[in-house]
């Protein structure tokens, strides 16, 4: 089983297919810090733009 995965990886990489998830917290990370900004709370935000909590706290430490 392992061996017919890494023959899937191979080929998914050889055809360029290979990249991963995209990252969402971080591209809407201007969103996150204008809504702080106007004095809305984290649990907020995330809720309104459909991110974690943990993530709007990750964006708000990194601005700091």
């Amino acid at each position: 089983m392992l061996e017919r995965q890494r023959e899937g990886i191979a080929k998914a990489k050889a055809e360029g297919k290979d990249k991963g998830r995209a990252p969402t917290a971080m591209a809407k990370s201007s969103a996150v810090l204008e809504l702080h900004g106007s004095g809305i709370g984290p649990s907020e935000i995330a809720r309104r733009l459909g991110l974690g909590r943990s993530s709007v706290y990750r964006i708000l430490s990194v601005a700091d």
